[in-house]
């Protein structure tokens, strides 16, 4: 987010800052307490800088406040030199993350200086085992004077046969409880006393902006079970623990306390409650697939079944292959095996610790169950389509989705309605469809009687380039037309959204869950009547594409499927994809899923595949929060960076929101993360209300007005500076930041960029009018001359038998097959007359295959498709060296008109034989 650092005044609410803006605050005040230890009058940044950190490291358990009263103690005495020391002791154990194991990190001086009594027990980092930290945020009543009594009798609790370490984070208010909870990523736990009160006692206005969209203001409820609910919503991964003095077997038995992991009466059990915490979190910790591996691993085990791999002994006896072996190491080898008994379980029918695993993923990403798939998302998007759907079903599809679902429309017989994604031209690339576009096609297929085929929405969220749906509102209207309607959404990039509470109402599971939660609220019915008496009886199809819809949450049946590249933004192995359920008929089509994944799963499905997504799961319910909040960060500060720097932005920029969402779909008014006074205020907003938003991690990097287009740039930042990406346009590349960057990575790209500049300014410098010459014309071919995109045109009639006459679906599996028929097809090259003559006079070119040009990705030609001028224009005008399903020596491959022909006849006695049997 904008902001200056020099003039604005540090609040607790600035939680937009993540953990490298901390720990930039206390490198900062590391450098001022050396600015003063050098000037001894220059003392007054310090303070200040001391005073605004202080506020926001109330929310942590470390420093903690006994080296925070230290630090200022010894500021107070003049002691630059001492303090100096004291916040670098700090600044390091922080960068290093030191202070999680080390007890003498705690300590006001360093080991055999003095300690601090009763600071921390003796168990504590004085075991040789790792053991994870994290910390439990208190929310009490009490006053804060009596904190450093309570924190010293939980601290009394640890044991070191304890599989965790914590430490307690107090807070006294409901508004100090949703700050810490947002800005300090190591909490896990939180326990809520009665008696806060609603107030901080510091400034926090942004917050105050807040707490209204999370239904709650001061005057309100501020129960401690109202509290619940709001850190809930905001962190549902948190283990929350109520301690009440009231009637506890009363609050136990509502409803509403569901969202609470145990409660307990007063604070006579602490022992208890401590005990609860440590298992809470033991709980999300189990790994019940990778922890039986680990002991598959070390046991004696002999194999007789074939994989001579497993155990590892043909490859450590072998002087040809060892350092295979070496590489990877025993343990890989330990764990391989074919075998689903002995501690392992079968992936195909998973019923020990699989689904185990599997269960602990639905509840992690709020889904009611979950596949494990690994062989990547093209195959959780297949077996989803193939489950779903039947022959002669209709699905709105992006037309610019996965190839997965097209191929996926070819196995289950579905005809594809295909909708377009509004284009981004200059940069060729598209965007994302309309809600208007859905609702009209949906409208049309109505008024022809034929809404009952529609199964399935396909849509992909977020785009590769970033675009993210109002998944609700879509859902919402679309159920409002069709209240059984399925929906798909792609989040093969999207995975991460979840552990972010701005970004988790946009993905699927999230936004499934909001609509399942208001189509319970009483509330609802009186919506949907209220709404249908203001559109009256008969309301025309204008009007109902302008008006935001309401369902019948009578009729509704919520059937939401997403699909997640776990390997795309966790830490997962290549092709580690998870399938989520959140469907109320799902089991109607459960045996079609179980078929599915007999279909397309693997019978030898990778161990270490299916143990990593189990380990994936762990870490985000975990850490994901931070990890996520830091890959937001990262690329907050790669874009201030580009923008910042006036030799780089002299030849790059990243496009903001403005650039990538026209203005129609940003009715908030939402300009960009970067625009002067964005605060996650206006994000909110934006997120909340707009059609489409950006997210934040993905960055189109324009190289075109580098003179470089982007698959040449590519090749640059591989081959010279290895740096790695996999997408290009025309005259972009896209850069995406994740939970494995480091600033670090940031600096070693911000220097890149800073150099190839440098080179672009010299050369022209130095090349004279003609260098600079054919400079601007190689920027202009690639930012201004470019090609139309093409829009679908439409299914050839002989793919068409049974179609109506406002929509484009079409019978893509017969086209697909129809290229089985090598008589049946032929060849043209592109640049061919033949193309021209056909165009203009006939018969049809007629695509027999899948045309998919890299970049832009999308197959422009699917088999069936009648080829257009628009179509033909843009091949020509393409530069890329990839493009599937063309072969530039050969030419187009098309269904020959003889044998559209017979496919005609061929379709015309189906559908009448059909027709006939109705």
């Amino acid at each position: 987010m904008s902001k200056d650092p020099k003039n604005q005044e540090a609040r607790i609410d600035q939680f937009f800052s993540g953990p490298g803006a901390r720990a930039d605050n206390w490198r900062d005040l590391v450098n001022s307490a050396k600015v003063w230890a050098k000037n001894p009058g220059d003392r007054a940044r310090f303070d200040k800088q001391l005073a605004q950190l202080s506020v926001t490291e109330e929310y942590h358990g470390y420093p903690g406040p006994h080296l925070m009263a230290a630090l200022q103690e010894i500021a107070a005495s003049d002691d630059a030199a001492g303090t100096s020391s004291l916040a670098m002791r700090i600044t390091q154990s922080l960068q290093t993350r030191s202070f999680r194991q080390h007890a003498d990190d705690w300590n006001l001086h360093d080991e055999g200086e003095g300690t601090a009594p009763d600071l921390l027990p003796p168990s504590f980092g004085r075991t040789e085992a790792h053991r994870p930290y994290f910390e439990t945020l208190i929310v009490t009543g009490i006053p804060a004077t009596n904190w450093p009594t309570l924190c010293a009798e939980w601290r009394r609790l640890r044991r070191p046969i304890d599989s965790f370490i914590y430490e307690p984070v107090f807070v006294g208010s409901f508004e100090d409880a949703f700050c810490a909870t947002i800005l300090n990523p190591d909490i896990a736990a939180v326990v809520i006393n009665e008696g806060f009160t609603f107030r901080s006692r510091h400034d926090a206005p942004v917050l105050r902006s807040l707490t209204p969209s999370m239904d709650q203001q001061e005057g309100s409820d501020v129960s401690a079970l109202k509290l619940a609910h709001v850190l809930k919503r905001v962190r549902p991964e948190l283990d929350l623990y109520m301690v009440s003095n009231r009637r506890v077997e009363q609050l136990a038995g509502n409803p509403e306390a569901d969202v609470v992991r145990r409660i307990f009466y007063s604070v006579e059990e602490l022992l208890e409650l401590h005990l609860a915490v440590l298992e809470g979190v033991q709980d999300r910790f189990d790994t019940p697939f990778f922890d039986n591996l680990k002991k598959y691993a070390q046991r004696p085990i002999g194999t007789f079944h074939a994989l001579p791999i497993a155990r590892g002994k043909s490859v450590f006896k072998s002087d040809w292959i060892r350092d295979m072996g070496e590489f990877y190491g025993l343990n890989l080898f330990l764990a391989e095996s074919s075998a689903t008994t002995g501690g392992l379980d079968s992936l195909l029918e998973p019923t020990g610790n699989i689904k185990k695993a599997q269960e602990k993923a639905a509840r992690a990403f709020g889904a009611d169950h979950v596949f494990f798939v690994t062989n990547g998302t093209s195959t959780s998007n297949k077996m989803a389509v193939q489950a779903l759907l039947g022959p002669g079903d209709i699905a709105i599809v992006d037309r610019n989705c996965h190839k997965s679902h097209h191929y996926g429309m070819v196995l289950s017989g579905a005809q594809p309605l295909y909708v377009e994604a509004f284009p981004m031209t200059e940069y060729s690339m598209y965007g994302a469809v309309p809600l208007r576009t859905i609702k009209q096609a949906l409208m049309n297929l109505k008024a022809e009687n034929r809404l009952d085929r529609v199964k399935m929405l396909d849509l992909t969220n977020c785009t590769f380039d970033g675009h993210i749906y109002n998944t609700r509102r879509v859902m919402e209207e679309c159920l409002a037309i069709k209240p059984d309607l399925i929906f798909l959404w792609d989040e093969a990039w999207f995975g991460f959204a979840r552990f972010s509470p701005f970004l988790r109402p946009r993905t699927a599971m999230g936004a499934a869950n909001d609509i399942d939660e208001w189509l319970h609220d009483p509330k609802s019915v009186a919506a949907y009547e209220r709404q249908r008496s203001e559109l009256g009886a008969n309301p025309s199809d204008e009007v109902l594409l302008e008006a935001r819809l309401i369902p019948d949450p009578r009729q509704v049946r919520l059937r939401v499927y997403q699909t997640n590249s776990t390997h795309k933004s966790m830490s997962a192995l290549r092709q580690g994809s998870m399938l989520f359920v959140k469907d109320v008929d799902f089991h109607t089509v459960e045996a079609q899923f179980h078929e599915a994944v007999f279909t397309h799963a693997s019978t030898s499905p990778n161990q270490q595949l299916i143990g990593s997504l189990d380990v994936a799961r762990r870490q985000m319910e975990l850490e994901g929060y931070g990890l996520v909040e830091n890959a937001m960060e990262i690329a907050f500060a790669i874009r201030q960076a580009v923008a910042a720097n006036p030799l780089i932005s002299k030849y790059f920029r990243i496009l903001g929101a403005d650039n990538m969402v026209p203005a129609q779909y940003r009715e908030s008014g939402f300009v960009d993360y970067l625009s002067p006074g964005a605060n996650w205020v206006m994000a909110l907003r934006s997120l909340r209300e707009d059609e489409f938003c950006l997210d934040p991690t993905r960055m189109t990097l324009v190289c075109g007005t580098a003179g470089f287009d982007g698959t040449q740039f590519k090749g640059i930042l591989a081959n010279r500076y290895g740096i790695q990406l996999n997408k290009t346009s025309r005259n972009s590349v896209l850069l995406q930041s994740n939970i494995n960057n480091t600033r670090s990575d940031v600096a070693h790209l911000i220097r890149v960029l800073a150099e190839i500049s440098g080179e672009i300014d010299r050369s022209l410098s130095h090349g004279g009018a003609n260098a600079r010459k054919t400079f601007e014309a190689r920027v202009r071919s690639l930012m201004t001359d470019v090609p139309d995109l093409p829009n679908f045109s439409h299914f050839h009639d002989s793919f068409r038998g049974d179609a109506g006459t406002k929509t484009n679906e079409g019978d893509i599996r017969s086209g697909f097959y129809a290229a089985y028929n090598a008589a049946g097809c032929e060849y043209i090259r592109l640049a061919d007359a033949e193309i021209d003559r056909r165009l203009k006079n006939g018969p049809e070119l007629v695509s027999a295959n899948f045309v998919i040009p890299y970049p832009p990705g999308f197959p422009i030609m699917v088999p069936g498709q009648v080829i257009t001028q628009e179509t033909i224009d843009f091949m020509r005008k393409l530069d890329v060296k990839e493009i599937h399903g063309y072969d530039a020596a050969e030419g187009l491959k098309l269904v020959r008109p003889e044998a559209l022909a017979k496919l005609g006849d061929s379709h015309s006695q189906t559908h009448g034989i059909k027709a006939a049997a109705e």
